[in-house]
């Protein structure tokens, strides 16, 4: 008997467990200088808070494209705008030269909603069944990438593109697919990337040499 009053007992409380998914405070001003936890930044103390602390212009100036991608990402993330902090989401903004592209990348913390400001450009991932799916995105519209696929932008056209993407994440993380695979430090074993792309090992350093390895 006792036994069984033991179990109801756990199974009840259960539930309650899961009462306080939220936020209990109204609002917790990231303390950079802390380590995160699994749930985010510990806060900054209420009594240094200010409205400075809810107000970010880092994405208002257009970012620097000069690089092999010709494009530019800045990030409104939890680290570049602490408000943000234990509030489940984010924003960047990407910058487009002519013919430029956002290569191949991963968010494996976060959806991403890609809204075109400024041209045309050419949005699309692959799913896990292998199915790419893409659409050419103009000004005011709005494209949908599912957390954790590969995905990417191009811009298609005729001038310089501008987009701002929005994450359901305060720190979506990304994995670069062409720096990752090729750039990482220490760096992958040739012969991995040589069988797992069935190429010439040439094929691979001359890749390897154009990200710094």
């Amino acid at each position: 008997m006792i036994t069984l009053f033991l179990i109801a007992l756990l199974v009840s409380s259960i539930p309650f467990s899961f009462a306080d998914p939220d936020p209990l405070q109204d609002f917790c001003i990231a303390d950079l200088e802390a380590q995160p936890s699994i749930n985010g930044f510990p806060c900054k103390p209420a009594s240094s808070v200010t409205s400075d602390d809810f107000f970010f212009d880092g994405l208002s100036k257009e970012g620097n494209t000069g690089n092999v991608f010709g494009a530019n990402v800045t990030a409104g993330n939890v680290r570049a705008f602490p408000g943000l902090n234990t509030l489940g989401l984010s924003m960047n903004r990407v910058d487009f030269a002519l013919g430029a592209v956002n290569p191949p990348h991963i968010h494996p913390r976060s959806t991403e909603l890609v809204l075109v400001i400024k041209g045309k450009l050419l949005v699309g991932f692959v799913t896990t069944g292998n199915v790419f799916h893409s659409k050419v995105v103009t000004r005011g519209k709005l494209f949908v990438i599912p957390r954790g696929l590969v995905h990417f932008q191009k811009n298609v056209g005729k001038g310089k593109a501008l987009a701002f993407t929005a994450f359901d994440s305060q720190l979506p993380g990304v994995v670069n697919l062409p720096l990752t695979l090729f750039g990482s430090t220490p760096p992958i074993p040739n012969d991995v990337l040589i069988k797992g792309f069935q190429v010439d090992e040439d094929v691979v350093k001359g890749i390897k040499s154009k990200f710094g390895n």
